[in-house]
This record gives structure tokens, sequence and C-alpha cells, in this order.
């Protein structure tokens, strides 16, 4: 029995999509895993750095970024807002936000001060949230924005105490017309309020990326493999 092999149009069609589908997205999360290889040696340098004094002065964002930090100077109280969406162990609520108001100067930085739980009996119900008053000392990490969260459409400019889904210092600037530095504090520091400081770590989790690139690609493997096997038994049938 000679083996032969039979070309079918559709099949080969449905295989190319496959393997390029797999090697697509195969290469896609090698990208991934690349891109964090370099946050995870950033961040393993820039946590051995000294803290950074923020004092006014223009700052690179992309230098500042995942920097501990240390800043001087009064909280602006008429401006909360409240990220909304984020939930901790289980139970929904808020993060606040604030702008801070650097001593010496009229330049503020947004600060996450940290997490407060929703009132389950009025969803859109704001926390009340003591604040230090006169001038105070923060610490905290330096990160470019608050991690975001899906949001259908535009939303309108935060207003003083409104909830929102996202936010970031540009917006923040904007809407409220106070000069704003490019990054947001996550602060660590204990400042007598009760909102709780648990930050999530950026996702550096290389092994998974790498996990999902081989499935990718064997997916594409296979999808090849299956073309070809069945085009030759497809073939001897047809030579019986």
């Amino acid at each position: 029995m000679r083996l032969s092999f039979r070309f079918r149009t559709i099949p080969f069609l449905a295989t190319l999509v496959l393997v390029a589908v797999g090697i697509l997205l195969g290469n896609w999360q090698v990208r991934r895993a690349a891109e964090k290889t370099t946050l995870q040696t950033r961040l393993t340098q820039r946590a051995a750095l000294p803290p950074l004094v923020l004092d006014g002065k223009p700052v690179d964002p992309a230098a500042v970024e995942y920097r501990r930090v240390i800043v001087t100077g009064e909280f602006v109280p008429n401006w909360p807002l409240f990220l909304d969406n984020r939930p901790l162990e289980g139970r929904t609520g808020f993060i606040v936000l604030m702008p801070f108001r650097i001593a010496g100067g009229d330049d503020v930085v947004l600060v996450a001060r940290g997490w407060v739980p929703r009132d389950p009996a009025v969803h859109d119900r704001v926390p009340q949230v003591a604040t230090p008053s006169g001038r105070t000392t923060i610490e905290g990490l330096a990160v470019l924005h608050p991690a975001r969260v899906m949001e259908l459409g535009k939303a309108p400019p935060p207003r003083p105490g409104s909830i929102v889904q996202n936010v970031d210092p540009a917006g923040f600037a904007q809407a409220s017309s106070l000069r704003t530095l490019p990054v947001l504090v996550e602060q660590t520091n204990a400042d007598g309020s009760d909102l709780i400081r648990k930050w999530p770590a950026p996702a550096v989790d290389v092994d998974r990326n790498k996990g999902y690139a081989f499935q990718w690609y064997a997916l594409a493997a296979m999808a090849f493999l299956f073309f070809v096997m069945t085009g030759f038994r497809s073939g001897t049938k047809q030579a019986g």
C-alpha cells in the first residue's frame, strides 16, 4: 500500500489560522515574560536605593517609579477622591486618594492613603476618613497611577469627594487646577487613621507567561501535525 497525501483546502486554511494564532499569542507571552523580567530587575535595584525626598522639584516619572519616597507637607482636605471597585480580602471598599501640598511651595503630589470598607447599606455613600491636620511626613512608594479597573465609556472629570473608577495625576491636575507631580505615592506609614495599607505588588510571575507561551506554541505544532497526519491517513484509505 502506497502512502499518499491528499491536500484539502478547508482543513489547510483552518490549520493555517490555528498555527498563526498559536505563534502570535506565543510570541506575545514571550514578550510579556521579557517585560516582567525587566520589571523585576528594576524593582530589585530600586528597592535597594535610599528613599527619595520629593521637594517639589521636577521629577522624571520613569526614573521615580517604584522608588521609596518621603515627602513633607500637608493634605489638601477639600479634594478627597474615592477609587471604586477595590475589594480587599473579600470585602468591597474604596481606596482614598488625596492631594498633598509639598512644604515650601504650591506643588502637590497625589497620595493613595489606604483602603476603607464601603457602607453595605448605602452603595454610593462615601466614608468619613480622619485626615491629619498641619504639617506631616508621608512615606511610601512612587507609582505612575493606581491599578486600573475596567471602565465603560468616558468618565466625567473628578470632583471633590466623588467616587471614581480610575484617575491619574495628569487627569487630576486638569480637573483640580492644582500643580501636580506626575507620580502618585502609595502611603505606607501610619498616620492615625483606620485606613488599611496593603498595596498589591506589581505582577512579575515570569514563569506563568513562559508556560502560556509553551502552550500556544504547542497548539500551533499540534495543529500542523494533525493536518499532516490526517492528510496521509486519508490518502491511505483512498489508495485501498
